[in-house]
């Protein structure tokens, strides 16, 4: 073989040896990129955050300080606002058979809330378990002995009526104070109140979880507080996987919007209650624990609740009962006559 013929070889390997190496890396680029995507992807979904009263995934800051507002319930004060925005309702009794609602707002932030009622120890105990701001118009007694020793942080309409309160024109007092998330903010503000500190998050059951729950049938269910106008019903919606609320035959919606209250869970619990005065004002044990319902998902089951550092937790086979991810209503009957008596499916 002549020099050329050589040269010619030697060029040829040269050169495929060119393109090989260059064309290695790019290919080893495109896979390490793909993998950075996938892990990125992965680290995304497992660090997304999560309210902590409904479970519901967020790209927001969820580090708000959940606020506990007093909801007048007589039926002069329906419908109300800002409940569709509340991650979480209690509702107990008052004097005689009418109930009050304890909202809880964390994730959501009303342009209005109320109308606005006066305190009682046990709702003001219950916002305590979630570390809350309290908002209340009023208070009983032993509601106000709690309030002016600083056990909560709070808000008091009968010192504010009028600036942080708003009175509405369409109602009579004591069925018309309001008051804004803003303004509750700038509440917290001027008595120095930390508006950062999320509560500890509830247990939540994952997708798979709560599409595979099982129970008894529960399309419907009715809760008597002893008035007609005060007894409660709920309906499943099946399209929604939603529960629908109404108050003696009147479905609960907001007030203007009607925008309807729609829950994904509903607790009902007895405690023992115990009248304490002649005005028929109650204490409420909501400490010892006791029996409860607990419907999802169109399902019901028996579950027991305990006082976990403040809060009622439902808890069947001696575990915590995860919720669906969404909104939580809680209805307190007393025990006497109980479960058995006041609900019924």
């Amino acid at each position: 073989m002549n020099l050329k013929g050589v040269l010619f070889i030697v060029l040829t390997i040269l050169l495929l040896s060119g393109c090989s190496a260059k064309e290695e890396p790019a290919l080893d680029d495109s896979k390490t990129k793909d993998h950075a995507v996938k892990e990125n992807t992965d680290v995304n979904d497992e660090s997304r955050n999560k309210f902590p009263l409904t479970g519901v995934s967020t790209g927001e800051s969820m580090e708000q300080r959940a606020v506990a507002v007093m909801i007048n319930n007589h039926p002069k004060a329906r419908p109300q606002s800002g409940l569709s925005e509340a991650d979480l309702v209690y509702e107990m009794l008052a004097e005689g058979d009418i109930t009050r609602f304890l909202a809880i707002f964390q994730s959501e932030k009303p342009s209005q809330i109320g109308p606005i009622r006066s305190a009682r120890d046990y709702y003001i105990e219950t916002a305590k378990g979630l570390d809350c701001i309290y908002v209340c118009h009023g208070n009983s007694p032993d509601a106000k002995t709690m309030l002016d020793k600083g056990y909560i942080d709070n808000l008091n309409g009968l010192y504010y009526d009028g600036t942080l309160f708003q009175r509405s024109d369409d109602r009579k007092a004591p069925h018309n104070s309001y008051i804004s998330f803003s303004d509750i903010l700038k509440g917290a503000k001027e008595k120095g109140y930390e508006m950062k500190g999320a509560p500890e998050p509830f247990t939540f059951l994952s997708e798979k979880e709560a599409a595979g729950l099982q129970g008894e049938p529960a399309l419907r269910a009715e809760i008597s507080y002893g008035l007609q106008e005060y007894d409660v019903e709920y309906e499943y919606d099946a399209t929604d996987k939603k529960y629908k609320r109404y108050s003696n035959g009147e479905q609960t919606v907001e007030y203007k919007s009607n925008k309807p209250i729609l829950l994904d869970n509903i607790l009902i619990i007895e405690a023992t209650h115990q009248v304490i005065d002649e005005k028929g004002r109650r204490k409420i044990d909501l400490k010892s624990g006791g029996k409860g319902y607990l419907l999802q998902q169109g399902k019901v089951n028996e579950v027991e609740w305990v006082n976990k550092d403040g809060r009622i937790i439902p808890v069947k086979n001696d575990e915590e009962a995860g919720l669906v991810p969404g909104k939580t209503w809680i209805n307190i009957i007393p025990d006497q006559p109980g479960l058995g008596k006041d609900v019924s499916f």
